[in-house]
């Protein structure tokens, strides 16, 4: 079975090569750097914005917006002199979804688990230190946590995260970890004890708990999948209001559901 690589030899999660690389095209990467700056719900975004949420100099900003504007990965507004995704952005993310077997197989276990547990339930991947949705199904009867396709989460303190944390080979996750433990200083004793605790509760029992680390009245238990074709490790979660999840519901019920769920999962996409 190939070895599985999260990230390309020597680039950080956040950033260009920590050492130098004749093969990494730094100008591309500054490009989807730009791309990866606009977030679900942000609108339009201006060169200032987006320099400092990708930390490039504004100069360099504005040659790669006019570049991506001419190649209709963003579209620029004379009356606000601000940039939005363009289709072709749109185009390239259908496709990713698209080629994803594991999302038809999931949907329909994903919403007889939504519709049993009266919350939302999730498929995530990994995009540097977030998780992105890659499906999302409710409840049909009930308001609960709304998080669509596209929307991100952190790894280091949600289930979803933790699970997929649980689930990496040894040197990939500590990797990893490094940065977080950059990112996030002074709350990082915190953190990693939340992380060792998921790790030790994927081992024992397959599930993963967040009670609200990542936001206070939001409860959530996750699992992993890790396909043994060497595809990319996802993660499920379960999750919703505090009110409506306390820890004996999710540790006895939700968690070892979602378990097997992610069972049938990966047993249905092992015979693709």
């Amino acid at each position: 079975m190939r070895k599985r690589q999260e990230t390309a030899p020597g680039a950080r999660p956040g950033g260009e090569p920590a050492v130098r690389d004749r093969q990494f095209v730094v100008a591309l990467a500054r490009g989807l750097d730009v791309l990866r700056a606009f977030r679900p719900g942000d609108g339009a975004l201006g060169n200032q914005e987006i320099a400092t949420r990708t930390d490039l100099p504004k100069p360099t900003v504005s040659r790669l917006t006019h570049t991506l504007c001419n190649l209709g990965y963003l579209n620029y507004s004379q009356t606000t002199g601000r940039y939005a995704l363009g289709t072709p952005v749109l185009s390239l993310g259908f496709a990713c979804l698209a080629g994803m077997d594991v999302r038809h197989v999931a949907r329909p276990l994903m919403q007889e688990l939504a519709e049993y547990s009266g919350v939302s339930v999730g498929l995530g991947g990994r995009d540097r230190l977030s998780m992105v949705y890659l499906e999302s199904c409710r409840p049909n009867t009930a308001v609960t946590l709304r998080l669509d396709v596209g929307s991100r989460i952190p790894i280091a303190t949600t289930s979803m995260g933790r699970a997929f944390l649980a689930a990496l080979p040894d040197g990939e996750r500590g990797y990893l970890m490094e940065h977080i433990r950059i990112r996030e200083k002074e709350r990082w004793p915190q953190i990693l004890d939340g992380i060792d605790k998921a790790i030790d509760d994927v081992k024992t029992r397959g599930f993963s708990l967040s009670m609200g680390e990542w936001t206070p009245d939001i409860r959530a238990v996750g699992a992993p999948l890790a396909p043994r074709d060497g595809a990319p490790i996802l993660a499920f979660n379960c999750g919703g209001p505090a009110y409506l999840l306390d820890r004996r519901r999710l540790e006895e019920d939700l968690g070892p559901r979602l378990v097997e769920m992610v069972r049938k999962v990966g047993a249905s996409i092992a015979r693709y």
